[in-house]
């Protein structure tokens, strides 16, 4: 289970989504990502594993424009680097974020939910109490059908279960049309039924765009059944199937024994 070091970026033949080449982040001392590379594929559904303080939250951070490297690069789509660019410019891109805890707008139902987070320059009033377009209407549409919540389109987001109100998190990324979609923990908390429709919506959304999730449930990368990045230290130590990095004793020592 060899590391393939990644192709770069502007290779004619190859061109990876998310590219993090040798990326390194220090906090008082403490090295939270220690020259880190990895590359994702277009339309690939990745998980990354790894013991708590393996760098995930970092890593994602440095993504996103939260947190600027010592050193290293993060190029997007070819030869964007991120780490020249600010959070909104970041997001602008096409990258969304899905922190651990949802964070959606209890107050308000499902539907207006979807038509706060709409792409556009549309003020939050024009979005609640304006008229949608046929375009708008049909994209909710089509993403209350992905996220399975059709039928609560208008039921107050508040009174949605917990998995309930993730998939609506999501939804609300998808209406922003992402083009990498990073996902922190989807099924902290939720049941095992919710469990297993998060792996089969994870894996719809992965059709049409990039996904990265990071996760602890180990029953849950297995259901996505797709590549893992084990990190430990701020570095790759293993990816594989889930089967091939359970099988490496170096991850069985630092991760899976524990």
């Amino acid at each position: 289970m060899s590391l393939i070091p990644p192709p770069a970026p502007d290779a004619a033949s190859h061109q990876p989504i998310l590219y993090l080449d040798g990326v390194t982040v220090s906090f008082d001392g403490f090295r939270a990502l220690n020259e880190l590379s990895f590359y994702i594929e277009p339309g690939e559904l990745r998980a990354i594993i790894g013991p708590n303080g393996a760098g995930k939250t970092t890593m994602m951070d440095v993504i996103t424009g939260k947190t600027r490297p010592d050193k290293g690069q993060v190029f997007f789509e070819g030869g964007i680097d991120l780490t020249q660019r600010d959070e909104a410019a970041i997001a602008a891109l096409g990258i969304g974020r899905k922190f651990q805890k949802p964070t959606v707008f209890e107050q308000h139902s499902v539907l207006d939910n979807l038509g706060l987070a709409l792409a556009g320059a549309r003020s939050p009033w024009a979005a609640l109490f304006g008229r949608a377009s046929a375009a708008d209407a049909a994209r909710i549409d089509e993403v209350l059908t992905t996220i399975g919540l059709a039928a609560q389109r208008g039921q107050l987001a508040g009174a949605l279960s917990h998995g309930q109100k993730q998939w609506l998190e999501i939804g609300m990324l998808l209406c922003q049309d992402p083009r990498l979609l990073l996902v922190d923990e989807p099924v902290a908390g939720m049941t095992d039924a919710e469990t297993a429709q998060t792996a089969a919506l994870l894996r719809t959304i992965a059709a049409t765009r990039s996904v990265v999730v990071v996760e602890h449930d180990m029953a849950f990368v297995r259901d996505l059944g797709v590549r893992v990045t084990v990190l430990h230290e701020g570095s790759v130590l293993a990816e594989g199937s889930l089967d091939q990095v359970s099988a490496d004793q170096r991850v069985i020592e630092v991760y899976l024994g524990r």
